[in-house]
């Protein structure tokens, strides 16, 4: 705690800004960040702003006038909790496990058995504002990325600096050991997963599932686990209300990390920035604008701060750039902005782009989360979508247009081969449906204007993505006309007439064996939906369809964020 001291002038903690100078005066510092410490502050506020009594919910809510007053820490607060932490990690731990440069299994087992065994026992998977060691100490509770980030916490504590936080977008667990090469489940995920703590994240699970993005997870730095800290903030107060306070201190907190760099590769958090910077300058304009870059504004007076659109793309280039383009999320993040802002060409072309990602995994039922998200893309909103587009005057310019069509082939494709090589299905009739009834929006002569071609053999991520990124990004597809010209042969003018049409590639062998029904002049709706459905009987075993991905592998939530990142 002596090494916290310079701290003490900041307090009491009693405004945003105040925690804002705390996080600005670290990032000055060249110190590591002391993890507890910050984790009591962050919860201890974040607590305090959305622990409203039930007798006043409803009364409160219900006006519409309740009001949050932002609480005051003291230090001796603080000092008592963090006190607390460090006497439970060194009094459990035998000081045999602490000899030596580097990390052990057994003690990274052990810190996490005592983190465990101080929980109250169940399971907290869906339940917000529990991700703080101030959650840990005042409750004795904690979810899923609450247990990860209090045990790299502990290790840091006990001195073991090399032991740090590894993030897929919906599991959390520890690397440690020279150059941070080991690794260790430290919690759950899932109920009835506690024995898995200390076990190392085996190959076989890095190549095929998306709960470990393939062996790509962001790896974080001390500051990095501070931002996933930040990130992990939980604002909602009900489903459908926010603490503003929360959001503000958030938001400000990230936009300071990104100042300094610590988010370029953090691309869910990016994402979450995104999120906030759209709400807050929607719902509160002025703070969004007070809110600049100090170091910008200093070195480059006539650089805008970045919105929404930026950070959403800055999050997918992380992902392409670091993460060998493995991460769903941006995808999805960037897809909801759009349809939000009723970009529907553009919602298609980002969901299309998430598609091409998760056919690289085998659906299992650990993938619930982002189950759900493409559930709720399929299902709900590009069925509402297409409803709103198929009347009125205006609308009907996406179900024209070609691009659009090869955009949803290709995230349904992505769906698909997901599905093939799993236990378990994902197509059944609740997913047919929605799918059947879009596709048969479009009419023959659009769907014909799409060159479809089958490549069921070929696992290599994005091989088509890049000619089609940027067609869709730009519109600017040459038209058959346009590509024709009286000095070519008919061959030529033929082959050009082809080129100049949205190519889209299917692998998954379900949607290649829909290429003639899709392509067909009159839809056969009742034979889609049966192929749709049917157990696939060209499957293959996982070791044959995944050879790319088994060589790669050796080298290594508004209310929504609240799920995402746990």
């Amino acid at each position: 705690m002596s090494l916290l001291l310079e701290y003490k002038h900041l307090f009491p903690i009693d405004s945003i800004q105040k925690v804002c100078e705390l996080f600005e005066e670290q990032l000055r510092s060249e110190k590591e960040p002391d993890l507890s410490f910050f984790s009591i502050i962050v919860g201890a506020v974040e607590n305090n702003l959305t622990n409203i009594k039930a007798s006043d919910k409803d009364v409160n809510l219900g006006s519409n006038k309740f009001k949050m007053k932002f609480p005051s820490l003291t230090w001796d607060e603080v000092k008592s909790l963090y006190e607390r932490f460090t006497s439970l990690m060194k009094c459990g731990v035998d000081a045999k496990l602490l000899s030596g440069e580097y990390s052990t299994r057994e003690l990274v087992k052990r810190v996490a058995d005592v983190v465990w065994n101080s929980l109250t026992r169940s399971y907290y998977k869906d339940r917000a504002h529990l991700q703080s060691i101030y959650s840990f100490l005042t409750g004795n509770k904690l979810d899923c990325f609450g247990v990860a980030f209090a045990v790299t916490a502990a290790c840091q504590v006990l001195g073991k600096n090399d032991v740090h936080l590894a993030l897929s977008e919906d599991h959390a667990w520890v690397v440690f050991g020279k150059g941070g090469k080991e690794t260790a489940e430290v919690t759950w995920h899932g109920k009835g997963n506690e024995d898995k703590r200390g076990r190392s994240v085996g190959d076989g699970v890095l190549a095929h599932s998306w709960l470990y993005v393939a062996g790509k997870p962001v790896i974080c730095t001390r500051v990095m686990e501070l931002a996933a800290l930040v990130s992990s903030v939980n604002p909602t107060l009900t489903p459908t209300i926010d603490v503003h306070e929360v959001s503000l201190m958030q938001y400000k907190l990230l936009w300071l990390l990104y100042d300094k760099g610590h988010l370029d590769t953090y691309p869910m958090a990016l994402g979450n920035l995104a999120d906030l910077e759209e709400h807050m300058l929607s719902n509160y304009p002025d703070e969004s604008k007070q809110c600049i870059l100090k170091e910008t504004i200093d070195t480059k007076p006539n650089t805008p701060k970045p919105d929404s659109t930026a950070l959403y793309l800055q999050a997918i280039r992380s992902s392409r750039s670091h993460y060998d383009d493995r991460h769903v999320y941006p995808y999805t993040f960037q897809g909801g902005y759009y349809h939000r802002h009723k970009m529907y060409k553009e919602a298609f072309h980002a969901w299309a782009c998430a598609g091409d990602v998760i056919r690289h995994y085998n659906y299992s039922r650990d993938d619930e989360e982002i189950y759900k998200e493409f559930a709720e893309i399929a299902n709900e909103l590009i069925p509402q979508l297409m409803k709103a587009e198929s009347s009125g005057h205006s609308a009907r310019s996406i179900l024209k247009d070609p691009e659009c069509f090869a955009s949803l082939l290709r995230f349904y494709d992505g769906i698909c081969k997901w599905e093939e090589g799993s236990q378990t299905p994902i197509l059944h009739i609740g997913w047919a449906k929605p799918l059947v009834s879009t596709i048969s929006k479009f009419d023959s002569e659009v769907r014909a204007q799409v060159n479809i071609v089958c490549n069921t053999d070929n696992n290599h991520i994005g091989e088509d993505v890049p000619t089609q990124s940027e067609n869709n990004s730009t519109g600017s597809n040459d038209s058959w006309n346009d590509a024709l010209n009286v000095e070519m042969t008919v061959r030529e003018q033929l082959t050009a007439a082809v080129n100049s049409r949205p190519r889209v590639t299917l692998y998954s062998h379900k949607m290649a064996a829909l290429k003639p029904l899709l392509l067909a002049e009159r839809l056969n709706t009742h034979a889609l939906q049966l192929q749709l459905t049917a157990q696939s009987q060209l499957q293959r075993p996982q070791t044959q369809r995944r050879d790319d991905d088994e060589q790669n592998s050796g080298s290594a939530g508004r209310a929504k964020r609240a799920r995402r990142e746990r």
